[in-house]
This record gives structure tokens, C-alpha cells and sequence, in this order.
């Protein structure tokens, strides 16, 4: 009896203690920053544009997304910091917020997205106008050759 009892600890210690055991979090290798306008009557549409900065050069990009149900019109400074991101091309795609299961150094700043290549960026904006909107869509990221 004693046996099985033991046999049954270990069997549940080492099923446990790698899902308890701590994600190793993600270190930025790169920030963006954009500018970008968003208009909403109805559904919002954003636009703008902005620069990748990775392993010293910066790369213009270009930012578009579409939401759900949204009102007025605002202007968006906003900054992020990438992540998992092998060379400049993987910045391009389409994100969504990101699920659990990341781990970020620091933690979130604002929100959290991720695209199909498995580029992470933390972005944090502020903003000037009046806007209300209740979410949901996503945004893209292409690569440009002007800003």
C-alpha cells in the first residue's frame, strides 16, 4: 500500500511541477513607433504610419486595423516593444490581442498582440480626441518604403 501511495506521488509530481514551473519571459529585441488616426461611425478604421527599430536600423512600416462599433475621431502616438522577432520582414502581419500563455519581461503596458509569425509587441498609446469603442478586430503591420 505504501508503494502505490509513493508511486502516486511521484506520478503526480512530475505531471505537476512542469506546469507550475515559470515561463521564461520573452526579451525585447525591438520598439516600434507610429502615428496613427482612427475614424469610427459605426465600425472604426485606423490608420497610420511609423518605423521599426531592430538590431540598429529602422524600417518604415505602415498600420491599419479595423474594429467593432466605434464613435469620433482621435490621433494615436503610440510605442511598443517586440518581441520574438527573427528578422525585420516577420514585423509584417496581421495581429490580435494575444492569448495566455506569453510572458513578457516587465508585464503588459498596454495591450498585448501577436501575428501568425509569432512576433509579440507590448504597445502602450496615448491619445488625443474623443473616441468610444467597444473593440474586437485587430491591425496590420506592412513594410513601406517611405514613412
Amino acid at each position: 500500500m505504501t508503494k502505490r501511495i509513493m508511486l502516486a506521488l511521484m506520478i503526480v509530481a512530475l505531471t505537476v511541477l512542469p506546469l507550475a514551473a515559470k515561463q521564461k519571459p520573452l526579451p525585447p529585441v525591438g520598439e516600434i513607433t507610429f502615428e496613427a488616426s482612427s475614424l469610427g461611425v459605426g465600425a472604426t478604421f485606423t490608420w497610420g504610419r511609423g518605423w521599426l527599430n531592430f538590431k540598429g536600423k529602422s524600417y518604415p512600416i505602415k498600420i491599419e486595423g479595423l474594429g467593432i462599433v466605434g464613435l469620433g475621431f482621435t490621433k494615436v502616438n503610440a510605442i511598443g516593444k517586440v518581441y520574438n522577432l527573427q528578422n525585420p520582414m516577420d514585423i509584417t502581419g496581421t495581429y490580435a490581442q494575444a492569448g495566455a500563455g506569453i510572458a513578457v519581461v516587465g508585464g503588459v503596458k498596454g495591450l498585448l498582440a501577436k501575428n501568425e509569425r509569432g512576433v509579440v509587441i507590448d504597445l502602450t498609446a496615448k491619445q488625443k480626441g474623443v473616441s468610444f469603442n467597444l473593440g474586437g478586430g485587430g491591425f496590420t503591420i506592412t513594410m513601406t518604403t517611405t514613412p
